[in-house]
């Protein structure tokens, strides 16, 4: 099988910049407000989900390819992805309940929402209906973890900044929050004029 290079960096740059699933497609935007309010716990939000959603499109795709389309059960595809994405997020929930106690405390009910966040399952499906390979789909999963993690960086850093700021009492917390989530995914949408038919 032959690797089409600009075709994976096109993905890459579609899924991180131009089509990024929170400031672009709006998806994801409970953890994305929730959790950003510390650096260190939005680092953490962001590996665990780029995990989740790398391995649940490696995983995904091959049940996908070869247990429901041979069969002729597409149909299924939203409760099999479900069910593959929820064993993912276990595995991730019991590793940070084992090695990093703080951040699985930090994290909180926002770590076992990764199960039924959009994203996830939105990549998953977005790669079955658009047809792409093994390697694509894994790199539009990584990428699509890149882009959130990206984002969830950004909003963070922002929202830590704005604590030291004077911001009136009536906007503080969640309704700055979606502001700045406002204005960032108006600078996202000038990536969009990249793209050329």
């Amino acid at each position: 099988m032959e690797i089409n290079f600009i075709r994976i960096f096109s993905i890459v740059i579609s899924a991180v910049f131009v089509n990024n699933f929170v400031l672009s497609r709006f998806l994801g935007i409970c953890p994305f407000i929730g959790i950003s309010k510390k650096l260190d716990v939005a680092v953490g939000m962001g590996i665990a989900m780029t995990f989740v959603v790398t391995l649940s499109s490696a995983m995904t795709w091959p049940v996908y390819r070869f247990v429901l389309i041979p069969f002729h059960l597409e149909y299924l595809n939203i409760i099999m992805f479900i069910l593959i994405i929820a064993c993912f997020v276990q595995l991730v929930e019991m590793f940070v309940r084992k090695f990093n106690p703080v951040l699985y405390k930090a994290l909180g009910i926002y770590l076992p929402l990764i199960t039924c966040n959009c994203v996830v399952l939105f990549v998953t499906l977005l790669n079955s209906q658009n047809n792409l390979s093994f390697i694509e789909s894994v790199v539009q999963g990584f990428s699509a973890g890149l882009g959130f993690t990206m984002a969830l960086i950004l909003i963070t850093s922002i929202r830590e900044r704005m604590q030291l700021s004077d911001v009136p009492k009536i906007m503080q917390g969640i309704p700055i929050a979606f502001i700045i989530a406002g204005l960032m995914s108006l600078a996202f949408l000038g990536f969009s004029g990249l793209i050329t038919e």
